[in-house]
Parts: structure tokens; C-alpha cells; sequence
């Protein structure tokens, strides 16, 4: 007889039960990015909705802002370290190709022995995490999991080009996904559109850089992070509605139930679009932090949630909609129970 392989049981339900976020302390305004661009501050407004976004200085890393932010989200949850038996990190800009950030953060918290690993999906990484970090804790796989989004983007950007130059910034965001007396987390829906891989992409691989090295020299120009800011903008106003209908069916309500919606913070113009073809009632609160923070990737949804808390617009146990999307490119969307939060 064939032996039997045993199977582990989690949690029967899942939510989000603490936030923290960072925010670097260097505020950088339209005026500042504009002069390298020809651009200026109303041209910037107009197309993005950004009025100022965060900076890192070089103190501020990918790793201490992400371990600053994992830790007002485990004081919110009330949630220690051994009990955190799995770390997701969603990044893009985490620079090192071996090894993952991950590992280290999870050091840094006292979590040494923990489950620890990046993912790159681009500016829905974060989304992508918190339905994976559901499904581990319901398998039984882990007990809780710290889910972080966190960028350091400005280390990738040209400053010189118009398209990306003003629009991407800093920061980081956590939360502690585990075990709830009622579901806080509804299905994920996610996929991928790889017909649109170009839209936003690293200028060029690593391969075609060393080539460049050794033909060139000093003279060679390193990768930077490059869009085709149209393309995004018709695939996201035309596309992501189904996603999002679909999100909030599967979670078995209706628009009228949200209290809030998060989308990825990518673009002012891209978020009016979503709230108006949804029909969200009156009530519902739409997360705009992209004209404090700007576009900060994976680490936008997190940063807008806290946003909202802050400011009273949404208070923990209200229903939101989080939507993101980016390389790829990449989409996710589930809903969610609004979660504690240190403020």
C-alpha cells in the first residue's frame, strides 16, 4: 500500500490585521522635477494629479524602510515576531539579483528561521502578495505572513525623461495577513497580459549593458526604467473594470457595499476613469494619494489604505476594493476588510 501523505488545515477565515507604512522625509515638489523635463508644475498636475512625491536619501533603503514599516504594522496587529512564520516582499527596485531582500528584512526583525521571499509583478505586487499570504494561511502553511510593498524607485529613474521623471517616488508599506473570526479577504482575481510587455520595461537587460561595457567603456549608458505612458493609460481605463466587477462579485457583494476604493496609485486621470465606469455610490471613499506621494509601485495600496485611515476618509472594518496593475504587465484585485493601523 501506497503511504499516505497528510494534509495540514488553516484558518477558516483571513484579514488584514494590522498596517504600518514609511514615507521618506524628503518631500519634492513639481517645480523641483520640472526644470530637467521642460516641463512644469500645472503641465504635471494636469496629466498625473501629482502635486509633491517622497524621495529616499541614501539612508533610507529598500530594507530600513521596509523593516520601518513591518514594524508599526506588527504593533497594529499586535502580532510579535515568532509568531510571523513567513515574510513576501513585493519589489521591483530591490537591486541585487541574488539574493532576495527578503531573508534580510525578516532578519532584522528577529524572524531568522521564517519563510522568506521576493516577488515581482511590477505595481501589483502588493496585491499579488496579499492573495497569496490569504491562501498560506488558510492551507495551514503558515500561521501569520508580514506582506510588504516597497519601492526605492527614484534609484531607477532618468531624470531627463519626460515620461517617467516626475511621475515615480519612494516608500513602503506593510501589513499582517492572518487568521480572523470572519473572512476580511475575498478571492483574488489576477492575470497577466504579456501583448503589453513593453509598455513598461527596463530600458535594457543586463546582458546588452556589460556588452555595451566592454564596446564602450565609461560611455555606456545603464538601464533605466522606461514607459509608454499612452499605452498604460488605454489598457488600464479600458481594461481593468472587469477585474474589478469581477473582484467584487466573487467576493458575493455589489459597488454599493464598498466603503472605499484603492487602486494603484498610477495616475490621477486613470483613477477618476475607474471610479466613474464603476458607478461607486456617494459614499464609497477613492483613495488619491498620488498627489502627496506620487506613483510608487508595489508600495501605492498600502500607502493610499494608510492614507485614508489617517485622514478619516475610512476607518478599520470597512469593505474597500484594491485594484493594481502594472509590469507585465500585471494585474490583481481582491476585496478587503480596512485593517487597524499605526498611526
Amino acid at each position: 500500500m501506497a503511504a499516505r501523505i497528510a494534509q495540514t488545515t488553516g484558518a477558516e477565515h483571513t484579514a488584514i490585521l494590522g498596517l504600518g507604512v514609511y514615507r521618506p522625509a524628503r518631500v519634492v515638489t513639481n517645480d523641483e522635477v520640472a526644470g530637467p523635463i521642460n516641463s512644469s508644475d500645472e503641465w504635471i498636475q494636469t496629466r498625473s494629479g501629482i502635486k509633491t512625491r517622497r524621495f529616499a536619501s541614501d539612508s533610507e533603503t529598500v530594507q530600513s524602510m521596509s523593516v520601518a514599516a513591518a514594524r508599526d504594522a506588527m504593533a497594529a496587529a499586535g502580532v510579535a515576531a515568532d509568531q510571523v512564520d513567513c515574510v513576501i516582499v513585493a519589489t521591483s527596485t530591490h537591486l541585487l539579483l541574488t539574493p532576495a531582500i527578503g531573508p534580510r528584512i525578516a532578519t532584522d526583525l528577529d524572524m531568522t528561521g521564517a519563510a522568506a521571499f521576493d516577488i515581482s509583478a511590477g505595481c501589483a505586487g502588493f496585491c499579488h502578495a496579499i492573495g497569496m499570504a490569504s491562501d498560506l494561511v488558510r492551507a495551514g502553511t503558515s500561521q501569520h505572513v508580514l506582506v510588504i510593498g516597497v519601492e526605492k524607485l527614484t534609484d531607477t529613474i532618468d531624470f531627463t525623461d519626460r515620461s517617467t521623471a516626475f511621475l515615480f517616488a519612494d516608500g513602503a508599506g506593510a501589513v499582517i495577513v492572518g487568521p480572523a473570526p470572519e473572512q476580511g479577504i475575498g478571492p483574488t482575481v489576477w492575470g497577466s497580459d504579456g501583448t503589453q510587455h513593453h509598455a513598461i520595461r527596463q530600458s535594457k537587460d543586463w546582458m546588452e549593458f556589460f556588452a555595451e561595457i566592454e564596446e564602450k567603456g565609461v560611455e555606456a549608458v545603464r538601464p533605466y526604467l522606461t514607459m509608454e505612458g499612452t499605452a498604460v493609460f488605454r489598457w488600464a481605463a479600458h481594461s481593468l473594470e472587469k477585474v474589478c466587477r469581477e473582484a467584487i462579485d466573487r467576493a458575493g457583494l455589489t459597488t454599493d457595499d464598498l466603503d472605499a476604493m484603492i487602486p494603484h496609485q498610477a495616475n490621477g486621470r486613470i483613477i477618476e476613469i475607474m471610479a466613474r465606469v464603476l458607478k461607486l455610490p456617494e459614499s464609497c471613499a477613492l483613495a488619491n494619494d498620488i498627489e502627496e506621494a506620487g506613483n510608487t509601485s508595489a508600495a501605492s495600496i498600502p500607502l493610499a489604505m494608510e492614507a485614508l485611515l489617517r485622514k478619516g476618509e475610512s476607518k478599520p472594518g470597512d469593505t474597500a476594493l484594491l485594484i493594481a496593475f502594472g509590469a507585465g504587465l500585471s494585474y490583481a484585485a481582491q476585496v478587503v476588510t480596512m485593517p487597524a493601523w499605526k498611526s
